[in-house]
């Protein structure tokens, strides 16, 4: 056991773990990659697309702020002109609304219209593949009909002969 040799003591130092984002130490915006470079400038299409969009955006942000203040000027002006008005534009604008909403009623009746009339008319083409066979059917029973009556009409016609010959028969025999 003399062969071995005396422990050595080993120390170990345990770094903390970071996160990884904290780890490198700038976070570049190269298509969410993490870069190991400690620091780069941005570029030249970046600060191109920096210095046109800020005005651009700053005139379009002063424009709609001029847009509001010219609204609500134009609505504090223009109150007391509706006030001062109002007999006159409340009516106006009912009769607008009505005159709107009865032209817009008169076209739909006139479109309730055609579409009954090209109801109607495709109906009737409909039906006229059928007329031919119905006319004649009809003058079928027509011709029946006038037979049937006419037959009728004679048989009451030789009833009621016959009845005024007995008649007479009668009336002669009681002369006699």
């Amino acid at each position: 056991m003399g062969d071995r040799s005396p422990p050595r003591q080993v120390q170990v130092h345990h770094q903390q773990q970071r996160p990884s984002y904290l780890q490198e130490p700038t976070w570049k915006l190269t298509g969410g990659r993490h870069t190991d470079q400690q620091h780069q400038g941005p570029s030249a299409s970046k600060i191109l697309a920096v210095v046109t969009l800020v005005p651009v955006g700053g005139t379009l942000l002063g424009l709609s702020g001029l847009t509001l203040a010219a609204t609500l000027f134009g609505l504090a002006v223009s109150t007391p002109v509706f006030l001062l008005f109002s007999p006159v534009i409340v009516p106006a604008a009912v009769a607008i609304c009505l005159a709107i909403a009865a032209f817009m009623t008169s076209g739909v009746f006139g479109l309730t219209a055609l579409s009954s009339l090209s109801w109607v008319y495709r109906y009737i083409r409909r039906a006229t593949g059928t007329v031919p066979e119905q006319m004649d059917m009809a003058k079928r029973r027509m011709q029946e009909m006038a037979g049937y009556v006419g037959q009728k009409t004679k048989e009451a016609g030789q009833e009621i002969q016959s009845r005024a010959q007995e008649g007479r028969r009668s009336t002669t025999e009681q002369r006699t």
